[in-house]
């Protein structure tokens, strides 16, 4: 029994969230996207060059691939669970654990 406690209280990311790209309705989780490059950019001194409008466009995907060159991920403006967990740790008080953003970016965990 105390096996499946363990396995029931360890974090698992959200199943069937989609992979957040260019052409894939997911306007929360670029939202969530949008406010974590703001964020990051932001603390490199770039302001916050992105409409938070939850529109995955042309900046959008330009910015994705400055966010996952920036915290050292393959670059390939998609935002998979490996850039999720990057996201999930940049987006601020949305995340605080598994709230908001949780509920709409891919993530490992």
């Amino acid at each position: 029994m105390v096996a499946l406690l363990g396995m029931a209280s360890a974090a698992q990311a959200k199943p069937g969230l989609p992979w957040i790209q260019y052409a894939v309705p997911n306007p929360h989780g670029v939202w969530c996207v949008q406010l974590a490059v703001n964020n990051l950019a932001q603390a490199h001194g770039l302001g916050r060059p992105l409409a938070q409008d939850g529109q995955f466009g042309k900046g959008t995907y330009d910015w994705v691939a400055w966010f996952q060159s920036t915290t050292h991920l393959p670059v390939d403006h998609i935002v998979g669970p490996k850039t999720g967990d990057q996201v999930l740790k940049y987006d601020g008080s949305y995340y605080g654990g598994h709230n908001y953003c949780y509920n709409y970016v891919p993530s490992t965990s």
